[in-house]
């Protein structure tokens, strides 16, 4: 790779339908999702925008030295693509795209593999993914997700402050139209592409909203916005409460930055939460480990010729400190990572319910022409050999969630029965040996 350093990415393959937001019925608001995954299960991307490269390495190779497996366009395969161009060509009843359809032949060839996981970007798309790299946007600053079956585009976020806050749009709004183009026509990673653009220009959007049953147009002024992934606050009897809600570039720094504020507010004991977290950079969920974890193992990849790469903790820092770490069903892939580690160590309690089960690594090519092939290249398990793929991690106390003011408007945590039993746990717990 001659310098060029791995960006491993978690992938959020939840079902996006499945996530529910920050509402009264108490659930602790999705991650964004992070949105290469979300072009195959079509999940919630950042406005703002982050589509990014989930559990997924960006590689650069030789490429004397790929392979092909054998002759896949035979003599008899391009006759057949020349003969269904003639038909479409001939018969079709509109126009069509010479480029679109050749970028459906490599959309269509990845797909052959029968991975979910593994798909074709056009340089557009490609570049779209990289932003989240970063996590400064040119955007509106909202999570989107969007339903697999009926290609429905929904608010899943709105970020404080952000254009979008600013605006008026609301947790629930189904995105109609941006631009006059309708949402539900392509893929939410495209219409991502739509609504970013250059800062101070405007997007328009179409919007219903499901709760008044109205329908609403906003005029969203784009801006440079820089969506957190860490929030923090010091609960009572010297807990500490961390919550991530993705693991981008810059989470390790605000992880770090929220644990010494914390520390200066005389935490005691930590409570980390990871419900609704889909994933995110490996390279970011290994450093928040290593401030973390005593030294040893982290987590290890394997690629199918049995090739090796492991992660680990040098013991530099680490924290002394009972620690509880919330987990459901849609902590995926870097969260699992997490948990994963915290369970082999024995170094916390894992609260809530068996997470996603994402123990497959994607790595992104770059092609020649601009474009890119992702395909899942490797496994990764935990520190104690543990492959967790369509298995997930089981909590050491297992609680289904249940918010306990269904009456009330706002969410507040004091009603969220896991952190009421985290706080339980952690109020029982002696000095971290």
């Amino acid at each position: 790779m001659d310098g060029q350093k791995d960006m491993i990415r978690e992938q959020d393959e939840r079902d996006p339908a499945a996530v529910p937001g920050r509402r009264r019925n108490g659930s602790m608001g999705a991650g964004i999702l992070t949105g290469i995954a979300g072009t195959v299960l079509t999940g919630m991307i950042a406005l703002g925008v982050f589509c990014t490269l989930t559990d997924t390495r960006l590689r650069f190779i030789d490429k004397s030295a790929v392979r092909g497996s054998g002759p896949i366009l035979t003599d008899e395969a391009v006759a057949k693509i020349s003969e269904l161009d003639a038909y479409i060509n001939t018969y079709y009843y509109d126009e069509t795209d010479p480029e679109e359809l050749r970028n459906g032949i490599y959309e269509g060839f990845l797909a052959g593999i029968g991975d979910r996981y593994s798909e074709y970007y056009t340089a557009e798309v490609y570049q779209q993914t990289q932003v989240g790299l970063t996590g400064n946007y040119y955007g509106i600053g909202a999570g989107l997700q969007q339903d697999k079956d009926t290609m429905e585009v929904s608010v899943k976020k709105v970020y404080e402050g952000t254009p979008s806050d600013t605006a008026g749009l609301l947790e629930g709004d189904v995105i109609l139209s941006v631009d006059n183009t309708e949402a539900n026509s392509m893929n939410v990673t495209e219409l991502v592409l739509l609504i970013r653009g250059e800062e101070g220009t405007t997007v328009h959007l179409e919007v219903y909203r499901r709760e008044t049953d109205e329908y609403l147009s906003f005029d969203v002024e784009r801006a440079n916005v820089t969506l957190p992934s860490v929030d923090h606050q010091m609960l009572e009897n010297g807990i500490g409460y961390i919550r991530i809600e993705s693991f981008e570039k810059a989470t390790a720094e605000q992880f770090a930055a929220a644990y010494t504020d914390l520390e200066t507010q005389g935490m005691e004991k930590l409570m980390i939460d990871l419900r609704y977290n889909g994933g995110g950079l490996v390279d970011s969920v290994v450093e928040i480990l290593d401030q973390i974890l005593p030294e040893g193992l982290l987590v290890y990849i394997e690629d199918k010729n049995g090739n090796r790469n492991e992660y680990r903790s040098d013991a530099e820092r680490f924290v002394s400190l009972p620690i509880v770490v919330l987990i459901n069903g849609e902590s995926a892939s870097a969260s699992e990572i997490f948990a994963g580690a915290i369970k082999d160590y024995e170094y916390g309690t894992l609260i809530g319910t068996k997470t996603f089960g994402k123990g497959i690594v994607q790595t992104v090519f770059p092609l020649s022409d601009g474009d890119a092939v992702k395909l899942t290249t490797a496994k990764y398990f935990t520190p104690n050999g543990n492959y967790i793929h369509e298995v997930g991690i089981e909590p050491d106390i297992e609680l289904v969630y249940e918010y306990l003011d269904p009456d009330g408007e706002e969410y507040d945590m004091q009603y969220d029965n896991q952190i009421q039993k985290a706080l339980e746990v952690l109020n029982g717990a002696g000095d971290k040996k």
